[in-house]
């Protein structure tokens, strides 16, 4: 491994460790990213502006990361932009179901030595491994 990839993860992952801190000092709320955005879709309120604000943050971060590093936002997987999205959308749905994602309940949740955020990281982690093995070994490289 890259010495240049290791040391852009630990940058990202201490930027998501202030991140999430920041929001639970100042907005007294764990930063769920699913949560977030489901909300600010699925309950309209005066409350919910600092979820548009945050989502919009979010959005022109990767705009701004974008400009300065485009090289980081190259599809390595070796499918399709549309297959990508198409999953993601997916993944984003699963979550909402699942009631949080790995940044609710994998970052803030098990910070806060929660035992169900814990077990529903691992569920998805488990899930998660058994999705890509299934779809490598029935469709290959047909996707």
């Amino acid at each position: 491994m890259e010495l240049n990839s290791i040391f852009y993860s630990l940058i990202g992952g201490a930027l998501i460790g202030v991140a999430v801190t920041l929001m639970l000092l100042f907005n007294g709320r764990v930063t769920g990213i699913s949560g977030i955005l489901a909300s600010s879709l699925s309950k309209p309120s005066k409350e919910g502006l600092w979820r548009w604000l945050f989502i919009a943050g979010m959005i022109a971060g990767g705009i701004f990361m974008h400009s300065l590093r485009p090289d980081f936002f190259v599809n390595l997987s070796g499918r399709g932009l549309m297959l990508v999205a198409v999953a993601g959308l997916l993944v984003g749905y699963g979550t909402v179901m699942g009631s949080g994602c790995t940044s609710g309940h994998g970052v803030c949740g098990i910070s806060r030595f929660s035992v169900r955020s814990a077990m529903a990281t691992i569920t998805f982690m488990l899930f998660g491994f058994f999705a890509v093995q299934a779809v490598r070994y029935f469709l290959g490289d047909q996707i």
